[in-house]
């Protein structure tokens, strides 16, 4: 007899009573298999009955989401939840036989990830790309962070030391162009009215500060996301 797959997509409500009718229908329990995505966390809980597998997806669980145990319907689960806990961060409530964590000896905690570290690399670039444009787009006030963002962007996959000589050197290149622009600014304020010079002056602080204040409150939603 062919071995017949379905697969059907269930809420986090819905494991417990899942779990209660397959085993009073007389199913075996074949796996939970937890996958990290960019949603969250897949849950596929497995069952097979008749040549038939049927498999039942949790999709995109969040890290404070608590999933109960489905142990008191058949306890060998108890093995993949552990493994769930300790490899992804999952946290199952009820476990009948529950390891605290550690059923694993790891060298490294949760959470396990399916990308290399190559696509890891991309991403943590991608985001401090993302946070430079973020920063110049708040404003002069967030010019200085944004440059620096991107500056981080560009150097993340240089040899270290190369990497240090290089940052000495634009952030040298940086400070230069910003004295000189300031410079420039001081000059054409000097050859105004002294009366108007000083309400330019008052005017750009006060402009500097608001878009300083803008480019930190940026920076620290940033921060709390």
């Amino acid at each position: 007899m062919a071995l017949e797959t379905t697969f059907v997509p269930i809420e986090l409500e819905g494991i417990l009573p899942l779990s209660a009718e397959k085993k009073a229908q007389g199913w075996r329990f074949v796996q939970i298999m937890a996958v990290n995505t960019e949603a969250g966390i897949d849950l596929i809980y497995s069952f097979m009955k008749d040549g038939l597998l049927e498999n039942y997806e949790v999709k995109g669980l969040q890290r404070d989401a608590v999933v109960p145990s489905i142990t008191g319907d058949f306890l060998e689960a108890f093995v993949f939840e552990n493994e769930t806990h300790d490899l992804f961060g999952v946290t199952i409530e009820g476990i009948a036989i529950d390891f605290g964590g550690s059923f694993y000896a790891l060298a490294q905690k949760e959470p396990m990830t399916v990308i290399s570290p190559a696509q890891k690399a991309a991403r943590d670039k991608a985001k401090k790309v993302a946070a430079a444009k973020a920063a110049k787009e708040a404003g002069t006030g967030g010019e200085a962070a944004g440059e620096k963002a991107e500056l981080d962007a560009k150097l993340a996959d240089m040899d270290p030391e190369k990497a240090a000589k290089v940052r000495a050197a634009l952030e040298a290149k940086m400070k230069k162009e910003a004295a000189a622009k300031q410079a420039a600014t001081d000059e054409k304020i000097a050859n105004l009215d002294p009366e108007k010079a000083a309400k330019v002056k008052a005017a750009m602080e006060a402009k500097a500060a608001r878009e300083k204040a803008k480019a930190a409150e940026a920076a620290a939603q940033k921060e709390g996301e």
